[in-house]
């Protein structure tokens, strides 16, 4: 076969230029440590390494909310601590001005600070987190959910509960709507209350009672109305609701402390009550921590006329008791938001592993193998070496040298 000249110069040429590529190519391996350069490299690799790269940023942005809502959770936390500390100075402050041997004045004085206490326990309610949004105002974030009515304290926000993804299947909630937390508080026991009427002369104080049977109750309201006679005192029991006497309750013997028992509810009434004093009883309804604030402090400005205490004794039991149901439900949304802690905790540490999973997946596919790679690199410039002098010594064989 004949072979120019030309035809073998381009031959060598084309081969040494192919060559100079590769080590081109390997090169660039070994100065950006990536060993796809371009797509072609390795189409499958390629494709692969797009996918887990995506699943990474995926993940970084998990990680980020995280972050948020742990931040988010942790001020919510310690805000509620403080709340939590700050009733229960309330509750020992409340508590030691029931005592007979206060004056009106002491009771005064004690109210006065227990306004301070409310004041700042709003404050408390209406904080902020650190871009400017209210804490407990549900959606509502811009707008301060509890304001100072004619009404007393009433709430602006929303039911809304804020979510965060914090995994691809997993949202966290990182706020409680104050409703819920400051608002929807149970009066009297949670099922009803008890309650004496402002006109009631005698000393008789109603205890908060418990259900007996719960299939019993009828979530009606009733009077029980006591009646003093030649020096004994019986009571009766009307249903207000509807307007009928409860069956075996008329004329009742009354005894101080012994329970008073009907359509499954007891309680029971301990003092002298008066001729004519009345105890209602009614289904709990919903009332605001403010609210059971407030009242104590009223009850606490009202003058004791004629030393009679039962007033105050039956208001600032009831308020206490009121007190602690709050008490136990900001703490109950504590414990919540430490549980939602410790959760994301652990949803953290997964997204660790899993994003130390993805970056190892990745390096194995797209990082250069620089043995592997240094190896090929001096191979390729023997091999150019060796074409470009083997080339220099074909280049000069021509037939007019020895002509």
């Amino acid at each position: 076969m004949r072979i120019s000249s030309n035809t073998m110069f381009e031959s060598t040429v084309s081969a040494m230029t192919q060559q100079q590529s590769q080590m081109l190519h390997t090169q660039q391996q070994i100065a950006t440590g990536k060993k796809l350069i371009t797509p072609s490299d390795d189409p499958l690799a390629a494709a692969r390494a797009l996918d887990v790269t995506h699943s990474a940023a995926v993940n970084a942005q998990y990680s980020v909310n995280r972050g948020a809502a742990k931040d988010s959770l942790t001020i919510a936390e310690g805000i509620l601590g403080s709340i939590t500390e700050l009733m229960l100075n309330i509750r020992d402050t409340a508590t030691s001005a029931g005592a007979p041997s206060n004056t009106d004045g002491t009771r005064q004085a004690v109210a006065n600070s227990l306004q301070s206490s409310l004041q700042q326990l709003v404050g408390f309610a209406n904080s902020q987190d650190g871009v400017g949004n209210y804490m407990f105002a549900g959606f509502q974030t811009k707008t301060p959910p509890f304001v100072d009515t004619s009404a007393g304290t009433s709430y602006f926000g929303d039911d809304g509960q804020r979510l965060v993804q914090v995994s691809s299947s997993q949202q966290m909630e990182i706020s409680n709507n104050g409703a819920d937390l400051f608002m929807r508080i149970k009066n009297g026991n949670g099922s009803f209350l008890t309650q004496a009427n402002t006109a009631n002369t005698g000393t008789g104080v109603a205890s908060l009672g418990s259900v007996t049977t719960p299939a019993l109750l009828t979530g009606n309201n009733y009077s029980v109305t006591f009646s003093v006679a030649a020096g004994v005192t019986t009571y009766s029991v009307n249903n207000t609701t509807t307007g009928l006497p409860v069956a075996g309750m008329t004329a009742q013997p009354y005894v101080s402390g012994q329970a008073i028992s009907f359509d499954g509810l007891k309680f029971d009434v301990k003092g002298v009550p008066a001729n004519g004093d009345v105890f209602s009883v009614a289904p709990s309804t919903n009332q605001s921590v403010f609210s059971t604030i407030q009242d104590m402090i009223d009850t606490l400005k009202a003058p004791v006329l004629g030393g009679n205490m039962a007033q105050l004794t039956a208001g600032m039991a009831q308020g206490l008791a009121q007190l602690d149901a709050a008490l136990q439900n900001v703490t109950n949304v504590r414990a919540t938001m430490g549980l939602r802690l410790n959760e994301l905790d652990a949803t953290q540490a997964a997204g660790d592993n899993l994003d130390l999973n993805l970056q190892k997946t990745l390096s194995q596919l797209q990082d250069t193998d620089y043995a592997k790679a240094i190896t090929d690199l001096t191979m390729q410039q023997t091999t150019l070496q060796a074409a470009q002098k083997s080339f220099t010594s074909v280049a000069n064989l021509s037939l007019f040298s020895y002509l």
